[in-house]
């Protein structure tokens, strides 16, 4: 009887056991928070992060710049002919050419905008040079169906107002372009603008001053 007893016993704690481990057990996973978002405050951090590989930072530091690099290409390359290279386009090149440098950038105190509007000043020379050496564009078949755009009145006018303002803007130093790009078409801080230029925010300040006085006095020339 006492035998019996404890072959129940051991049979029971086999099959105790036995469904301890082949019942299902819950996994439970670890919460994946999302990145926080790339500021002005924490772009350091994260681009410390994107030169160490970690893929949420080199995706969250490119779609943090690519606006701003946007907005710079359209300034410098809006008025620009059809026939080059949109500056989409070239903000996209900008981003990859960024992406490529990232694994061999060194932080060494220089903000990291100033490296990127960096690559973006040559690649909007390059825009530049390319324009210049190539002046004449073919002419477009006429159209089938009527054209909406604008009538050869307002495209004069229009051509007009892009040629006065290239002469004023020409009357600046390539530097005071600079700042009243960042400053009045992007919207820039005078310190966020210091740091892309390498200066002050005082000596943006004065800068741009100078550069708006500069265009009054050739308004009032004109």
């Amino acid at each position: 009887m006492l035998g019996t007893i404890a072959l129940d016993e051991e049979l029971a704690a086999l099959e105790a056991s036995l469904t301890a481990v082949t019942s299902p057990t819950e996994v439970v996973l670890p919460v994946r928070r999302p990145p926080a978002p790339v500021e002005r405050d924490n772009l350091d951090e994260v681009v410390a992060a994107a030169i160490r590989g970690e893929t949420t930072a080199v995706d969250g530091l490119l779609r943090f710049l690519r606006p701003l690099v946007v907005r710079y290409c359209r300034a410098k390359l809006g008025r620009m002919p059809r026939s080059v290279s949109g500056a989409d386009d070239v903000a996209q090149e900008v981003c990859l050419a960024v992406f490529r440098a990232l694994p061999t950038y060194q932080q060494l105190g220089r903000p990291f905008l100033s490296f990127v509007y960096g690559i973006a000043a040559h690649k909007v020379a390059d825009v530049h040079r390319a324009n210049t050496r190539d002046k004449s564009d073919p002419i477009a078949d006429a159209p089938d169906v009527p054209s909406t755009e604008d009538g050869p009145e307002q495209v004069t006018l229009r051509h007009e107002l892009v040629e006065q303002t290239g002469v004023l803007l020409r009357s600046l130093t390539e530097r005071q372009r600079d700042i009243l790009v960042m400053r009045v078409v992007m919207g820039m801080s005078a310190q966020e603008t210091a740091d892309v230029i390498g200066t002050t925010a005082e000596a943006i300040r004065v800068a741009q001053h100078r550069a708006l006085n500069r265009l009054r006095k050739t308004l009032a020339r004109a």
